[in-house]
């Protein structure tokens, strides 16, 4: 298990290094590794305390390093969407969707691990709609930390919102957000409750929760 940790921190200050080797844009770079930093000091701080399950160290690295190739080129810019924009005729890149996807699909298990693991509900079934409404108001914040981004800093948070003319984005992101959670919950919830076992962190039997 220790492998596993430390091949994850690995892989995220190899992403950090070499997403911070001249970006598209400094200032996106900072906006967009910002979240990315703080997820890192978070797992530090709680490292001891409150160690969480494989899976869950898994998709917080998946997350950053998503975040992080997004600081490099920011999201409208990413050259393999780029490419696929380009082969396939798309109407934009569509990089952004992925992120705000993944920004509820990691989110989800961390919002259900920790409502398990504390106990915060009585009746078990509740821990799914409970880990989507929390990522759909994650999603909300995020979206207001760019409104209020773009109302600082004018035509320079193009690259940060990265809208990319698209009068629905808003919509989109915290549709795929809520979508990224309930395909989450679906998929990796069996897996989530063996790991919790495993680890002994659940005091009473885990009973499945979607």
């Amino acid at each position: 298990m220790r492998l596993l940790h430390w091949a994850l921190l690995g892989v995220w200050l190899a992403v950090f290094v070499w997403s911070g080797i001249q970006p598209h844009d400094r200032c996106t770079w900072v906006l967009e590794v910002f979240p990315a930093v703080l997820g890192l000091a978070a797992v530090a701080c709680f490292w001891k305390s409150f160690p969480l399950t494989p899976l869950v160290y898994v998709l917080i690295c998946i997350r950053c390093v998503i975040l992080m190739v997004g600081g490099k080129y920011t999201y409208a810019e990413m050259p393999l969407f780029n490419w696929l924009r380009d082969e396939f005729q798309l109407p934009r890149n569509y990089y952004d969707r992925v992120g705000h996807f993944m920004q509820g699909f990691g989110p989800a298990i961390i919002a259900r691990e920790v409502l398990l693991r504390l106990e915060v509900l009585r009746r078990r079934n509740w821990v799914g709609f409970l880990s989507v409404a929390i990522c759909l108001a994650l999603s909300a914040v995020y979206e207001f930390v760019e409104w209020w981004v773009a109302l600082a800093t004018g035509e320079s948070a193009t690259a940060f919102l990265g809208t990319q003319g698209d009068q629905w984005d808003t919509q989109w992101d915290m549709f795929l957000c809520t979508l990224g959670s309930i395909l989450a919950l679906a998929t990796l919830s069996r897996v989530h409750d063996r790991q919790l076992r495993e680890r002994a962190f659940d005091r009473a039997p885990v009973a499945r929760a979607a």
